[in-house]
């Protein structure tokens, strides 16, 4: 594949939702110099992802992956990577305990700058204006000023991944990341709340666990891999001439990789087989995300697999179904049974957020957590009838105590959106909703060991 590819051809490829830039010597300039800054990530911490990956299409591990929806320059700060982070691990925990494995961890984060848009423009009170396309691209201001694409803007998103990057490996490598601290900030979440009695049930269950393990000797002082975690980043490889300039050749293999983010993936709306998104990460080493929505053909994904992992290794392609709760039953079965005809080696995921976005009686875009949890479900009943593996969530999440979504034990209502809604373009799950739908979904993997076990 490398020897006939190169990290420009995507040019060559019809494009869709990327930006035109009015001044295009700017635009030469900030690939120039992004080109010759060092990559955000390295090529072996790709390749133990996609090792990791391979587990997680076995069935050995499972596929946690969540984050912003779209990373913002005015609110970025070490307090929200924290946080997030902080629950992602969290949720970790309590999916380890109920799959009994693993579970690989994937933030939407440091990169997740860009965003597709369902039109190329929006108007506002009679004035109609370019849309907002992510930071990287253009600002949210509501003028004419802010929508042009300015260049410029990749650089500040190299800057704020850089130290996004930076402070996610110290998280994670130094102590921060321990199962007993991880577990002691659960423990406070389930038994302050009224309602979370279940929850707290789980969690000191998982806390017995625990103390037996520190009977027997293994701490986080003693066994490595409980004071520290692998944690990776990834994004939606939207604007390529960012992707491109970040491109390296592996000094060890010799091979391209995508030096932005441990993994990228391509969205619904731009995964088109002669596309430009797709020829540029068929050609990169990375683990490759693909979202799955409900216009998608089972032979289209067949060609897609074909391109994007031509030569099947488990692990280098994610599949994230995205159709909205209600209609898991009549997309899912017949792309799962086309995989498995053909033999194709891939993670199953479950996006339980874009197709369940709605408008609220007050006018806000949101999520109701009922229908992201019943998306859930639905994608795990498929998987158990034709007998294969769900191997992961994707959740658009924040750290913070937003109201966004509605639903959830601490009930967020229509009436609430307007209270803490932050987001720059989709509406996330916040901390405490993040956190109860991961007990929801340690429920149903629990449940479906033991009915593996039991069939044994």
């Amino acid at each position: 594949m490398a020897a006939t590819w190169t990290k420009s051809d995507w040019r060559n490829k019809p494009r869709i939702q990327m930006p035109e830039y009015p001044d295009t010597d700017a635009l030469k300039a900030v690939e120039a110099r992004l080109a010759s800054y060092p990559p955000l990530v390295f090529a072996g911490e790709a390749r133990k992802l996609t090792r990791q990956l391979g587990e997680v299409a076995e069935g050995r591990a499972f596929l946690l992956q969540g984050g912003d929806c779209a990373e913002s320059f005015s609110e970025f700060n070490a307090d929200s990577i924290r946080d997030t982070l902080k629950v992602m691990l969290q949720m970790a925990v309590v999916l380890t305990f109920g799959a009994k494995c693993p579970v690989v961890k994937i933030g939407r984060m440091a990169g997740q700058f860009a965003k597709p848009r369902s039109a190329p423009t929006e108007t506002v009170n009679g004035v109609e204006l370019p849309s907002y396309r992510g930071d990287i691209i253009n600002d949210l201001d509501f003028t004419a000023e802010s929508r042009i694409p300015d260049p410029d803007r990749m650089l500040q998103a190299y800057t704020q991944a850089a130290a996004s990057l930076n402070l996610l490996r110290a998280f994670s490598q130094g102590g921060f990341a321990d199962i007993e601290r991880v577990h002691s900030w659960t423990l406070g979440f389930t038994q302050d709340a009224d309602g979370y009695e279940k929850y707290d049930a789980l969690a000191n269950r998982i806390s017995e666990s625990l103390e037996f393990m520190r009977a027997a000797g293994v701490t986080g002082e003693s066994v490595d891999a409980l004071h520290r975690v692998d944690f990776y980043t990834s994004h939606e490889a939207l604007l390529l001439e960012y992707e491109e300039a970040l491109c390296r050749i592996d000094s060890t293999s010799g091979l391209p990789v995508a030096g932005s983010g441990h993994m990228i993936w391509i969205g619904d709306r731009t995964r088109q087989p002669d596309g430009a998104h797709v020829e540029f990460a068929r050609g990169v080493q990375n683990p490759i995300g693909l979202k799955c929505g409900p216009s998608l053909d089972a032979d289209e994904l067949i060609t897609l697999i074909d391109k994007l992992n031509p030569d099947n290794i488990a692990g280098r392609l994610t599949l994230i179904a995205r159709f909205g709760a209600g209609s898991v039953g009549d997309h899912l079965p017949k792309l799962i049974r086309k995989v498995q005809a053909e033999g194709r080696k891939v993670v199953w995921s479950c996006d339980p957020m874009h197709g369940n976005t709605i408008k609220s009686s007050t006018g806000y875009k949101t999520r109701p957590f009922d229908s992201v949890l019943r998306e859930v479900r639905e994608f795990f009943d498929v998987h158990t009838a034709e007998g294969t593996i769900p191997g992961g969530v994707h959740f658009e999440m924040t750290g913070k105590d937003v109201t966004e979504c509605t639903g959830g034990l601490r009930a967020v209502t229509d009436e609430d959106l307007s209270d803490r809604y932050h987001t720059a373009c989709d509406p996330r799950l916040n901390a405490a909703q993040s956190l109860e739908l991961a007990f929801l979904v340690a429920e149903e993997l629990h449940q479906r060991v033991e009915q593996q076990r039991a069939a044994v």
